[in-house]
């Protein structure tokens, strides 16, 4: 690491634990079922909760003309106490986006001014620029998809905004990455990174479905394990949900949760291969520390999401089985680019 880049490596990093915080703090949103407490967003007025109880009736009442009060809430003795418990966790969930955006955008313009961005990395910045206001505009697909009609966000649209989150995330790291390894590295193996780059694919589809069992609320059915249930690893309701067996498998809850539980096989099975086939090699301590370091992650969130269905997604082992992901991610992201550089 070179001694002018650690002021910017800082910065990606700081970055890189904000966008971990929204993530988390968009499960709890989710997992609160607070994704749709507030009906419109606005740049400047949403910066801060209302501030006096006459501006939090204004709201409520606000609320009550969307679906999620007329079909849900109304008879669940909703309350405005109730209100602001929801409201609480999608503002913060906002205003940790707007923190972000700051703390991406100032210190560019900064380090701008004072020449401390290379060509490279100043393309690479303006891609996280992008990629960050791209990832608000989901968040707002997101949440209109459940101000029409149906009292719930589209689970495409939820899972959009939460892989496209771990991606920004994943590439900010690579980004600091570069930066604080910029020396070439003399140990590559092409067959090595290439079965890296298929994990990495692997963990990004399973993320995804993650989103989808999340949207869905699939986690809530077949809470057993390693059958779904009824002595059978595919629940015939895998079949008949949908009309074809495409629709089940992204539409329905049993397909997608079948998906979601039997695809975590071939994300350890990548994993462990990878490991196998780096032990017959010559590697870096950083490289052999990442591989090391992703077997065991992957263990972990396989028994959390082992856990996490059997006792029908908690709060608290639903947010740590999606924190670990985050972890996860972070570990291959570090280990593909020792691999790759």
């Amino acid at each position: 690491m070179k001694k002018e880049n650690k002021s910017v490596i800082i910065w990606l990093l700081s970055g890189c634990v904000l966008l971990f915080l929204m993530v988390v703090v968009g499960g709890i949103t989710r997992l609160t079922n607070s994704g749709l407490s507030m009906t419109d967003w606005h740049l400047v007025t949403d910066t801060f909760p209302p501030l006096s109880e006459a501006k939090w009736n204004e709201a409520f009442e606000q609320y009550k003309k969307f679906p999620e009060y007329q079909k849900i809430n109304i008879h669940n003795d909703f309350q405005l106490a109730d209100y602001k418990f929801i409201y609480f966790w999608e503002w913060f969930h906002r205003f940790i986006g707007r923190i972000i955006g700051l703390v991406f955008f100032v210190p560019f313009v900064y380090f701008l001014i004072r020449k401390k961005l290379d060509r490279a990395t100043i393309k690479k910045c303006v891609i996280l620029l992008a990629m960050g206001g791209f990832q608000g505009f989901l968040g707002w697909f997101m949440v209109r998809s459940g101000l029409i009609d149906n009292p719930d966000v589209s689970h495409f649209r939820l899972s959009l905004h939460l892989t496209f989150a771990f991606i920004t995330f994943a590439y900010t790291l690579w980004v600091a990455l570069d930066l604080i390894y910029p020396e070439k590295n003399s140990r590559i193996n092409i067959p090595l990174r290439n079965i890296g780059r298929f994990a990495l694919v692997a963990l990004l589809i399973q993320i995804i479905y993650g989103g989808f069992v999340a949207g869905l609320n699939a986690g809530l059915i077949h809470n057993h394990w390693p059958l779904m249930s009824d002595g059978q690893f595919i629940h015939d309701s895998v079949y008949i949900e949908q009309p074809t067996l495409i629709k089940n498998l992204i539409e329905g809850k049993s397909g997608v949760q079948f998906v979601h539980r039997t695809f975590a096989y071939v994300v350890v099975a990548f994993i462990l291969f990878l490991y196998y086939k780096s032990t017959k090699i010559s590697l870096t301590n950083t490289q052999s520390n990442g591989i090391k370091t992703l077997v065991v992650f992957v263990f972990i969130q396989f028994l959390l999401g082992v856990f996490t269905l059997l006792y029908s997604v908690p709060l608290a082992l639903g947010l740590i089985h999606q924190i670990m992901a985050f972890f996860l991610l972070s570990a291959m992201t570090f280990t593909l680019h020792r691999l790759s550089k």
